[in-house]
């Protein structure tokens, strides 16, 4: 169960914000090999001085007022290679479908273990066997 949290600007569009939702949700279910409707995301806008990133770059990497913060808690176990590839295809799909600079998009993914979730009713669906 991943909960992705989306933060962009204020002055996203309506379609930009569904293509984010959508990107970041295919790449889940084609890449990270989330189930289909397994689809639980925040998304948040930004006033211009609530997105903070290093002006002057970051790793040789520039950023712009266009910036998307992407961060998705998910279980735990997948390789390197396949969060390589989930970062991959986010970017080049953003990129592709809606005109979002590569560079601005910065993913964080945090690994949890199966019992860190509760999906309702104050119960613990994946509690150990």
């Amino acid at each position: 169960m991943p909960l992705a949290r989306i933060d962009l600007s204020s002055t996203a569009s309506p379609q930009l914000k569904q293509t984010v939702s959508d990107v970041v949700y295919d790449a889940m279910t084609a890449v990270a090999n989330v189930p289909a409707h397994d689809k639980f995301q925040v998304i948040t806008t930004h006033a211009a001085d609530e997105l903070v990133f290093p002006r002057e770059g970051y790793l040789g990497i520039d950023y712009s007022a266009g910036i998307i913060f992407i961060q998705v808690t998910w279980n735990a176990g997948r390789s390197t290679e396949v969060k390589k590839a989930f970062y991959r295809k986010i970017a080049d799909d953003l990129h592709a479908k809606a005109g979002v600079r590569k560079q601005d998009v910065v993913i964080n993914l945090v690994d949890v273990s199966p019992e860190n979730w509760s999906f309702g009713n104050g119960e613990m669906q994946y509690a150990p066997k």
